[in-house]
């Protein structure tokens, strides 16, 4: 006989680091899930979707501190700095509210991960870059938010493959704080003190954007070699238009998903895989009209 618990609504939260168009792809493909979910169940699944307006850790925290307070079915967070680090968890262990992290590598044994290969992915874009300008050359690379573990790895990773070349040159290309318009401002900065720079890297998905916009306003498209990260549709649309080379992209309507279904499991008492990987894109001028089709088609 099926139990109470089985038979009752589920409600699951999301937790991105910020207010931004990659994490409303997550939601999109999160609410596709529940959805199905429902369909297939015959129970009603709520999806809590709960961003910071600013990439904050103090209020990433809050918000979890308040839900775990209700608690839930489950939580995927995006955290802003080690999970084992924030104040929540405390509490979250105590009730035994399942959570996982999406975007982000796994911080414990017991924690589910849901995202790809960050340092792949890092490595991915420098090594583009690096033949793109002949392995000469200053370039640059902006930060994302300096603690996410995810944004660590790959602006690590990024670093490591540009120092194993000695005739480039590596110059701080800023930090977004995965914030589109603080990348434009530290962007133009960069531009303005390196007239000579030859390529930009970036590690988050604000940074694309916000550094497109000013190679553009300084009228240095095609010059500045520039390979991003992620492919939501404003970056897709300056592939297209050849500002950026290309990128090397997560999937994240398939992590909004696959977080839904891994929390409807754990719920359930199924234990977790350490990781679910959901891969990575190389987006270039070359194959960009079939990612904005797809783009178009699910908006």
């Amino acid at each position: 006989m099926e139990s109470n618990k089985a038979k009752s609504d589920l409600r699951f939260v999301i937790i991105p680091k910020v207010v931004h168009p990659w994490f409303d792809e997550v939601h999109k493909g999160a609410m596709v899930q529940a959805e199905l979910l429902e369909n297939q169940l015959g129970r009603k699944i709520t999806v809590e979707y709960l961003p910071p307006l600013v990439a904050d850790i103090n209020d990433q925290n809050s918000i979890l501190e308040k839900e775990v307070a209700t608690n839930p079915d489950g939580i995927a967070i995006d955290p802003l700095e080690n999970l084992l680090q924030m104040e929540a968890m405390a509490e979250i262990r105590k009730k035994r509210v399942p959570i996982i992290v999406f975007d982000s590598p796994s911080p414990a044994a017991g924690i589910a991960s849901v995202g790809n290969n960050f340092t792949q992915q890092g490595i991915i874009a420098a090594e583009r870059l690096v033949e793109l300008i002949g392995a000469k050359g200053k370039v640059a690379v902006m930060q994302g938010f300096p603690s996410a573990p995810n944004h660590k790895e790959r602006y690590e990773a990024q670093i490591a493959v540009l120092k194993m070349y000695p005739n480039i040159i590596i110059v701080d290309g800023g930090i977004d704080n995965d914030d589109i318009g603080m990348a434009k401002q530290q962007a133009a900065a960069v531009l303005e003190s390196n007239p000579d720079l030859s390529g930009y890297l970036c590690c988050d998905a604000s940074g694309p954007i916000g550094i497109a916009a000013a190679i553009k306003e300084a009228g240095k498209v095609g010059e500045i070699k520039f390979v991003g990260m992620d492919g939501i549709k404003p970056i897709l649309d300056a592939i297209k238009e050849g500002v950026i080379e290309s990128s090397s992209a997560t999937i994240p309507r398939m992590q909004g998903m696959m977080s839904i279904l891994m929390l409807w499991q754990a719920s359930l008492g199924v234990q977790m895989p350490q990781r679910i990987d959901t891969g990575i894109d190389v987006i270039t001028q070359e194959n960009v009209d079939s990612f904005l089709s797809l783009a178009e088609s699910l908006s």
